[in-house]
Formats: structure tokens, C-alpha cells, sequence
């Protein structure tokens, strides 16, 4: 699937539920819903096109410097955390995503992240975006396998970052992230 052709249909979700495409930590998130009404559109091959495309552009965020801003924004970001808080990123669209991996401190503008330094309900991760895609690719016409199934196959055959890439620095050494990442920890550590 073009990349252009897969952020589309994120955006036409995120159209879709207007003001509330921002935060993962609503009670009645519309925004999953919203991209599962999309993907219901497709076809099972290009759900499949969507799912690939999916793991590789949440493995070209997977950089230390955003791990160690997902690490301060959420107090915290193991391995599974790091991977939520990717689908959450590009659930936030593609502008919002595209900044973020070149330059995770432009994150402190997000409103969600500012509500989430002041303690307030607020969050980015998602944990549950592969299943979305592989619980709409199940009800297609003519499927046969799950998507997981069917992914695992493809994504022997790509080439994919066994490890985050970028500048790594101890996420706990608060002068060396208020040096690298310093509009998030004017929000997070002052």
C-alpha cells in the first residue's frame, strides 16, 4: 500500500470523530471505532497492505530519542510500552507522527501531552491497533486465515530494526534529557 494511500485512511478516521481524534484515554474513544468503519471498506488484500504498512511505520519511530520522550511523557516506557505508545503516535495522524520521529520534543505541543504533565486524564499510547486491523480483516468476505497468520509470513521477508536507532541516553538522568529533550522536561521535570 502507498504510504500516502495508508495515512489517508488514518486522517479519514481522525476526520471523522473531529475533536476527539487526540486522546487514547477517553471512555468512549471513537477513534478505533472510526478506523475500523474505514478499514471495513477495504478489501482482505488490502487490509493485509495496511497491516505491513503499518509495522513498518511504526518500526521507523522506533529511535531512542522518542522512547526516552515516550518514557517521560508516560513516567515510564518498557519494550511493549514503547510499541502502544508508536500506534498511539500515529493515531495522532501523520504531521503529528512525521514530527515526532524527527524531533521528539515537538511532542510538548500536543494538548494531550500538556494535559498529561499536569496529571490530568489524558494518554497517547494504544495498545490495541493490530488487533483492530486484525478483528476488521477477519470479517472480510473470503478470508480463510488470520491476519496474524498471513503477516507473520510477509514479515519474514522484511527488513526490520532488531533494536531502537539514534542518540541513546539514561531516560533517569534528568540533566541529560532536560539537554536533549528540553520542552518536555520544562513540562515533565521542572
Amino acid at each position: 500500500m502507498h504510504i500516502d494511500m495508508w495515512w489517508d485512511l488514518i486522517e479519514t478516521a481522525r476526520a471523522g470523530v473531529g475533536d476527539r481524534a487526540d486522546d487514547r484515554n477517553l471512555p468512549d474513544d471513537p477513534l478505533p471505532a472510526a478506523l475500523a468503519d474505514v478499514l471495513a471498506a477495504l478489501t482482505p488484500a488490502e487490509i493485509i497492505d495496511f497491516s505491513l504498512t503499518r509495522i513498518e511505520v511504526s518500526d521507523s519511530a522506533l529511535r531512542y530519542p522518542l522512547q526516552n520522550a515516550a518514557y517521560l511523557i508516560e513516567g515510564g516506557c518498557g519494550d511493549d510500552g514503547f510499541m502502544d505508545f508508536r500506534d498511539g503516535l500515529i493515531l495522532l495522524g501523520r504531521d503529528t507522527f512525521t514530527k515526532a520521529v524527527a524531533d521528539p520534543d515537538t511532542l510538548a505541543d500536543l494538548p494531550v501531552v500538556i494535559r498529561m504533565s499536569r496529571g490530568e486524564s489524558a494518554w497517547i499510547g494504544y495498545e490495541s491497533l493490530s488487533s483492530l486491523v486484525g478483528k476488521t480483516y477477519a470479517k472480510g468476505k473470503g478470508v480463510t486465515e488470520s491476519l496474524t497468520t498471513v503477516t507473520e509470513r510477509a514479515v519474514r521477508e522484511m527488513t526490520r530494526p532488531q533494536r531502537p536507532t539514534g542518540v541513546n541516553w539514561d531516560p533517569e538522568d534528568d540533566a541529560e534529557t532536560s539537554r536533549r529533550l528540553p520542552r518536555l522536561a520544562a513540562l515533565f521535570l521542572d
